[in-house]
This record gives structure tokens, sequence and C-alpha cells, in this order.
């Protein structure tokens, strides 16, 4: 069989792999009821829709004839490192300096990962972010998230 796009055939296999290492994960948790899901439920069955979605992907790739067999270009190593250091640093920050120091640091790091930076819409982002984030996780759903750091002295 000859794969027509390779693009689509190694982002089908990737999403395939991902979606069922989630869902043999979530094995090993909880499945709870319909009424009351456990742990496992959630992931598990993001899993399966992963893999049921790069399943269609990976058929289109086999089936599907695109103009130039969608060849995979150079890896983009700059993004790719940057995104991962700043993910790394909102881990770190974000137990130390809070969330509304850590999110908006996460939020510009990643911005110059990009081609185009503009700090108008880095600091729209950062504050429709945070303030996101405090609403849904701290405000809501009453995580003990930090959101300021510990030596301001208040509480999330």
């Amino acid at each position: 069989m000859k794969i027509k796009s390779q693009k689509n055939f190694w982002s089908g296999l990737m999403f395939v792999a991902t979606g069922m290492g989630f869902a043999w994960g979530a094995q090993y948790y909880s499945f709870g009821t319909s009424a009351r899901p456990g742990p496992g439920y959630f992931p598990f069955g993001l899993g399966l829709l992963l893999a049921l979605l790069g399943a269609f992907v990976l058929f289109e790739a086999l089936t599907i004839e695109t103009e130039d067999g969608g060849p995979i270009g150079r890896w983009s190593w700059k993004p790719l490192f940057t995104i991962c250091l700043s993910v790394g640093v909102f881990g770190w920050l974000l137990p130390h300096l809070g969330m509304a120091i850590a999110l908006p640091v996460l939020v510009v790091v990643c911005s110059l990962a990009g081609d185009e930076f503009s700090w108008r819409d880095v600091i729209i982002n950062s504050i429709v972010l945070t303030v996101g984030s405090w609403a849904i996780f701290i405000w809501g759903l009453k995580l003990v998230i930090p959101l300021w750091p510990a030596f301001v002295g208040a509480a999330g």
C-alpha cells in the first residue's frame, strides 16, 4: 500500500499511538459508573476518540491522493524547544510565584516560539488566560492553586 500523504500518515499514526496510550494508561484507574465517573473514565474515552480520529486521518493518508504527496518538512527545533522550556518554567514558577505571574510568563515565552510577535497580543492573551484560569480553576472548581507569591501573603 502506497502512502499518498506523508503528513497525514505520520500525524494519524501519532494520534492513534497517543490515544491508545491514554486509553491503556486509564485502565489502571477506577472507571466508576456513568452517573459517578471515576478518574479513568474521561482519559479512557478521550483516548479512544483520539485514536479513532487518528484512524480516520491515517485512512485518508492511504486513500486520498494529494498533489505533492504531502511531504514532511524539516523539524522546527526552535519552536519545539521554546514551548517545552516554557512549560517547564511554568511548572516551576506556579508553586513559587503563583498563577498571576507564572501564566503570563508562560504566554510570553510561548509567544517567542513564533515568527510573529506583538506585545499587544501577548498582553491581551496573558490577561484573558490568567483571568479565565482563575475563574475556572480557583473560583469555579475551588482548586488549591496559589494565585500570588507566598511572600505577598494573599491566598488564591
